[in-house]
């Protein structure tokens, strides 16, 4: 009668353990892994986008001709 009772009460600890321990930090560490792989997917893209912004700067660039030394102004500097 009382290994009934041992086991019983082994079989409720071991039922407690994994139900309320072993099956929310499984269900954490998955979602952490998804959230880790959301923001680097995202992290990809903007770069990505960043690389598209700069090449298309850089083509705008070429584009424009080069002003001639008309624009340029001498200074002097003063001291005081």
């Amino acid at each position: 009668m009382s290994k009934i009772i041992l086991y019983g009460i082994l079989l409720y600890l071991l039922y407690k353990f994994v139900f309320e321990l072993v099956l929310p930090i499984g269900k954490a560490t998955l979602q952490v892994k998804s959230k880790l792989k959301e923001m680097q997917e995202q992290q990809a893209a903007q770069q990505q986008q960043y690389q598209q912004q700069a090449q298309a700067a850089e083509k705008q660039q070429a584009k424009r001709p080069a002003t001639k030394g008309a624009d340029y102004i001498e200074f002097e500097e003063v001291k005081p």
